[in-house]
């Protein structure tokens, strides 16, 4: 994976983005390259920013798989998004960015007996990342030993993500009601 995170991440920096995580989920029928993006600035990406970092993603693996140096050999799907409001934490500033705000961080080795943590994200010091855990309190692990870690949906949350722009997005018609439908 490291080597197609570096061949992607060049192609998002070019553009103005950062990676904020890239994975293979090889399902039964339909293996898929997840790649998420945002840019700094707002922390998302736009319809039509995905659509520019996918064009130079498959241009650039296009032309590697032309010269016999496929970087993924079977047939898959190409996905690129923005994090959303409730993003994944993977990266260490997410951890810094996002202090204050819930989070559910499912580690690889338990902390205290526990697998899941789930609360108020206290932030990180230097590799070690703390949340005030609901039901144990205060837990602190190193982010070597995160699995996975997301923000949870809350209003507060809500409150503090910059709105997303409705750029590109269709107009809503509303229609006049006729006789028949206002009653």
């Amino acid at each position: 994976m490291t080597a197609i995170v570096n061949l992607i991440k060049p192609e998002a920096e070019a553009l103005g983005f950062e990676l904020v995580r890239v994975q293979f989920i090889s399902g039964a029928d339909d293996p898929t390259l997840q790649i998420m993006a945002e840019r700094p600035e707002t922390g998302q990406l736009g319809i039509d920013d995905c659509a520019a970092l996918s064009r130079r993603i498959s241009e650039k693996f296009d032309v590697l798989e032309e010269d016999g140096r496929d970087p993924i050999e079977d047939a898959y799907r190409l996905e690129v998004s923005s994090p959303g409001i409730d993003r994944p934490l993977t990266r260490a500033k997410d951890y810094a960015n996002w202090a204050g705000h819930e989070a559910r961080i499912n580690v690889i080795e338990a902390v205290s007996g526990k697998k899941q943590l789930r609360g108020l994200l206290d932030g990180i010091d230097g590799e070690i990342i703390a949340i005030d855990d609901r039901k144990a309190g205060r837990q602190t692990t190193a982010i070597e030993n995160v699995h996975s870690a997301k923000l949870i949906l809350t209003d507060a949350l809500i409150a503090a993500s910059i709105p997303v722009s409705a750029d590109g997005a269709d107009e809503i018609e509303e229609e006049p009601l006729n006789e028949e439908q206002e009653d």
